[in-house]
């Protein structure tokens, strides 16, 4: 039977079915499987290493760099097998881009953000970010989505949808799956790129009667002991941040600054705090603050009312009334 002629089945003639085109598709398939295999080789090869290296960007990159390599190599191989006309290559590639155009341009544009998060290196895996109205730490990244491990809310941001029943950056225990093209559409905030820390603010509403120096030196030194200190900052992000974006730190001791209201007086102490544990500090701090408070006799401001005057209340007993 001749290589172009089509195979024939209870007598009729299946299109497209030739043997040309059953040796070709045997051979796609073996190339798939040789291109699997070695794409799976080597992210276990990439792992052993990793795991001797312990660095968890090296696996993340490693991925990436297999993923991208066994798509590429399969992508030319089932190209190569099945257009060896250079002209049949050119109309079916113009079919199908205008195809995908059409049907795909989510899909597409989803790709697309992928290679702008790897090129521009928006994050990593390990980041904490917020990305597509999710807030959390990045787990994974493929060529369409975006895996973020979600974290709860903390109270300015409560009213943020989605709603979240944990009031600190804290994990929910939810995996939440962003599309890639979320970051041609929305900002991308990133806690940890290039600096591991967030600078943090405590506020405390104090009388005009208490003792503001004393309140102010508790703030003060509960910050000194539990936040982190200038000796304590990693000097190389320090430096790195500095370099790449021009912008000097200054002083990051913890500080206390006043803010007069109608009620009270606002103390915020601001200090710098690891982009993973804030909690735990401000937990530490808060113990310490109101033990001292309490032991110097400062107590915490609120809103109070004060009444001045009462109308006149007219009292009548039902059974006098009757009698009268």
């Amino acid at each position: 039977m001749p290589a172009n002629e089509s195979l024939e089945l209870f007598g009729v003639h299946l299109v497209g079915a030739t043997p040309e085109n059953a040796r070709k598709l045997l051979l796609t398939l073996a190339l798939a499987a040789v291109v699997l295999m070695l794409g799976w080789l080597g992210r276990r090869l990439f792992a052993a290493t990793d795991r001797a290296s312990a660095g968890g960007r090296f696996r993340f990159w490693s991925r990436q760099v297999v993923s991208i390599v066994t798509a590429l190599i399969l992508i030319l191989g089932v190209v190569s097998v099945w257009f060896d006309d250079p002209t049949r290559l050119t109309t079916a590639l113009g079919l199908v881009t205008a195809g995908l155009a059409f049907a795909l341009q989510r899909v597409i544009t989803a790709t697309a953000g992928y290679f702008v998060i790897l090129r521009g290196k928006t994050f990593n895996v390990g980041d904490r970010i917020v990305m597509g109205g999710v807030r959390g730490d990045v787990i994974s990244l493929s060529f369409m989505q975006t895996k973020i491990m979600e974290m709860g809310q903390p109270p300015p941001v409560e009213s943020a949808e989605p709603a979240m029943w944990v009031h600190s950056r804290q994990f929910t225990g939810r995996i939440v799956t962003v599309s890639n093209d979320k970051i041609f559409d929305e900002p991308v905030y990133n806690y940890t790129y290039h600096f591991p820390y967030v600078w943090e603010e405590m506020r405390l509403p104090i009388s005009y009667r208490d003792d503001r120096d004393a309140a102010e030196r508790i703030l003060l030194e509960a910050a000194q002991r539990h936040a982190v200190q200038t000796d304590e900052l990693n000097e190389g992000h320090r430096a790195e941040l500095e370099r790449r974006y021009q912008l000097p730190l200054g002083d990051i001791s913890p500080k206390v600054y006043w803010r007069i209201t109608d009620n009270w007086l606002e103390l915020a102490v601001r200090f710098l705090s690891p982009d993973h544990g804030a909690r735990e500090i401000k937990d530490a701090m808060s113990r310490e603050i109101l033990t001292r408070l309490e032991r110097a006799g400062i107590g915490i401001a609120s809103a109070t009312y004060e009444i001045t005057g009462m109308p006149k209340l007219r009292i009548a007993r039902e059974g006098a009334d009757r009698a009268g």
